[in-house]
């Protein structure tokens, strides 16, 4: 299966550090659609090197990650191999300087910033532009 690989949008600026004690803010995770932006999750949900599926309108699923350096990734869940909505659940890496998931099915990497295949040409996964808002 082979996909066309839309612009890649940069990744999110890092998660805002925490508040200072006594001042709690909350961190909405938004991710843009084609009806704009829409809310997936609570950011102090995600964990770095860990991925988060989230349901979007009409049934589809976003993986999300969070790498170590506080910066916000959103991609496809379907891992286009198998048709399993599983990314979310995949080992992160990076190779020379590009962060990636590997499919916990048949290790394919799809890079987090592009959604380009790494290890076959011609396949890729839509990447999600994404944004946080405090509340």
């Amino acid at each position: 299966m082979t996909d066309t690989a839309p612009a890649a949008p940069a990744p999110a600026p890092a998660l805002p550090e925490p508040p200072a004690p006594g001042r709690p803010v909350r961190l909405t995770v938004l991710l843009r659609l084609d009806a704009g932006w829409h809310p997936v999750c609570e950011g102090a949900g995600l964990l770095p090197g860990r991925g988060v599926a989230a349901l979007l309108p009409g049934g589809e699923q976003a993986a999300l990650f969070l790498d170590r350096r506080g910066r916000l990734y959103a991609i496809d869940n379907r891992d286009p191999f198998t048709g399993a909505a599983v990314l979310s659940r995949g080992l992160t890496g990076s190779a020379d300087g590009v962060p990636y998931v590997a499919s916990p099915l048949l290790k394919q990497r799809f890079a987090l910033t592009t959604g380009r295949c790494l290890d076959e040409d011609g396949v890729s996964v839509r990447v999600y532009e994404t944004r946080t808002l405090a509340e």
